[in-house]
């Protein structure tokens, strides 16, 4: 603390922890503080019982969900677009030989009251019932024309400006369906409300084609547990230090998130966000482990979208058989639980899970003719009262024979 530093940088979010480590690779002085014991700040990983005492307070996590340990939940989980910018900072930064990275499972749309996916090859494409098959040959135009588009080559651009066209303007003239056009503007260009319809087309279609501990290694200065970090001011109103526990650290430039300065921030909006813990992947996603649903704000009669996420065991994040889902949204109103549920709805009804209550729930009927399905669900059932499978390795010839 008694050195002086070209900049300080304040929470350890992701943003600051980017931010400082690129300083760091550019020969910058840094020193990185956070008033926390851990790293993260708001986009940090909490056990089960950090989870529970965040939003929970004093009660304890039902003991059926596992031990805390195994427990690994992203309070701002997010996930990484393979062109995105992050990856190339990442790599920039030369961080990715400290990562490891597992493909997402799938991607998917609500449209038309139906969980869609979003197809990522041709074969699947022609598969989709997002659209029909006339509808299909319209984008596959719209399509061919993004991916020929080149800013810099004019013959790509059909006599089109769209700096100046919108986007509704440009995908009027392939003629798409207003699904066509929730799912492309959504789930492909990623735009979080419909306000891109009335923007330049340039944009959407570069985002179109988009589509398909690191500051410690450069010599950056890590303290964690700085309780009361303030940023000292000179009569200028210029930052010239960070005062902690009676000692100041002086700089030139500080860097934080908004919980260090609440005084030199507006407030612009709030985001609604539900956690869920589930025994099962989200339904209609094809038993998928890492996904998200995208729920354009069309499809809710909102003003800006919905986002279902859902990683599971597989990530390392829960115990066994575990899965995570959050919902979030941008909140419109004063009741977050009403505005979530349409989301919430798409992560399944609650399943009663026998490990905890010993309660054994068979399944309703279903609508096929023979009983092997009713069968299954006896067999099952049984293996999970009992923790042994039934025999059924009988000969059916010698039984009847015996019969006879």
């Amino acid at each position: 603390m008694d050195e002086e530093y070209e900049v300080i940088v304040l929470g350890t979010g992701l943003k600051e922890c980017i931010l400082s480590g690129l300083l760091s690779v550019d020969g910058v002085k840094v020193l990185h503080m956070d008033r926390n014991d851990y790293y993260g700040g708001e986009s940090t990983s909490l056990n089960l019982n950090q989870l529970w005492k965040k939003f929970r307070g004093e009660e304890k996590a039902p003991e059926h969900l596992g031990a805390s340990r195994d427990y690994n939940v992203d309070m701002m989980p997010k996930f990484m677009m393979g062109n995105g910018n992050l990856v190339r900072t990442l790599i920039h930064t030369d961080v990715t030989k400290y990562l490891s990275f597992k493909a997402v499972d799938g991607s998917y749309v609500f449209v038309k009251g139906k969980v869609q996916k979003v197809s990522v090859t041709p074969m699947e494409a022609m598969k989709s019932n997002l659209m029909g098959i006339f509808e299909k040959r319209r984008a596959g135009k719209f399509f061919g024309y993004v991916q020929d588009y080149d800013e810099k080559e004019p013959k790509t651009h059909n006599g089109m400006d769209l700096t100046k066209l919108t986007t509704k303007e440009l995908i009027a003239k392939f003629g798409l369906d207003d699904n066509t056009i929730d799912f492309i503007g959504h789930a492909i260009a990623l735009h979080t409300n419909d306000q891109h319809l009335h923007q330049p087309a340039l944009d959407t279609v570069m985002r179109m084609k988009a589509f398909a501990r690191l500051s410690a290694v450069y010599g950056g200065t890590y303290m964690l547990n700085k309780p009361d970090c303030t940023v000292e001011f000179d009569e200028e109103g210029k930052v010239t230090g960070v005062t902690s526990e009676g000692e100041t650290a002086k700089c030139k430039k500080v860097v934080c998130d908004p919980s260090y300065l609440p005084n030199k921030v507006n407030k612009i909006g709030r985001v609604a966000r539900a956690i869920a813990i589930m025994s099962h992947p989200i339904p209609n996603t094809n038993d998928s482990h890492s996904v998200q649903v995208i729920i354009p704000q069309k499809q809710l009669a909102r003003k800006s979208d919905m986002y279902v996420f859902c990683c599971s065991y597989s990530h390392n994040v829960a115990p066994k058989g575990k899965f995570i889902a959050f919902v979030s949204t941008d909140a419109e109103t004063d009741n977050p639980q009403t505005e979530l549920k349409a989301g919430i709805d798409l992560l399944g009804p609650p399943v009663n899970e026998p490990a905890s209550d010993n309660c054994f729930i068979s399944t309703s009927y279903d609508a096929t003719t023979h009983f092997e399905t009713t069968v299954a669900d006896v067999l099952n059932m049984y293996t999970l009262i009992t923790g042994k499978q039934l025999d059924l390795s009988v000969d059916l010839s010698a039984a009847s024979a015996a019969e006879e």
